[in-house]
């Protein structure tokens, strides 16, 4: 049998790639929590606590917070509440409008992040560091391109090429 009569076992070339996006963060993933896990911290628990970071001493109202994530968040309060009470963030309601909820990392939140910054290094080192300077930047091009009609005006991850 040819290799053209063999069946795919994909539909297209776009699912093969999809596939294999899916799969390489899978793997690349698995690195990651079990560094978080060592710490009882979520990747996107880890990522709230950098936004945080950016911006301290400020604070930022949580649905700012919410829009800034890599990921989406279905339940910012929950992931807000489990930081909350292991002291790593404080929240308060604005005087000015009570809807609206500030969150910002306190003197915890900024200590875990410091003893996580080599082990994060490392993380990235495993995940990615096979690959050379000039493949790493290919690759951030081409996924910036597969992202880009998917992101919304103004995100932070839009490159406009």
């Amino acid at each position: 049998m040819t290799a053209t009569a063999r069946k795919s076992r994909f539909d297209s070339l776009q699912q093969e790639v999809y596939l294999s996006l899916w799969r390489t963060y899978d793997r690349l993933k698995s690195l990651e929590d079990e560094l978080f896990s060592d710490v009882e911290l979520s990747a996107q628990q880890y990522n709230a606590l950098r936004l945080l970071e950016a911006v301290h001493p400020k604070t930022v109202p949580t649905s700012a917070l919410g829009q800034k994530l890599i990921s989406r968040s279905p339940d910012m309060t929950r992931l807000l509440d489990r930081l909350e009470d292991r002291g790593l963030v404080h929240r308060e309601r604005r005087t000015d409008n009570r809807r609206v909820v500030e969150v910002g990392i306190t003197e915890a939140g900024l200590q875990l992040l410091e003893q996580l910054a080599g082990p994060v290094r490392e993380c990235h080192s495993k995940q990615i560091g096979h690959l050379t300077e000039a493949q790493l930047n290919q690759l951030l091009e081409l996924l910036n391109s597969a992202r880009f009609p998917h992101e919304v005006e103004g995100s932070l991850w839009r490159r406009d090429t």
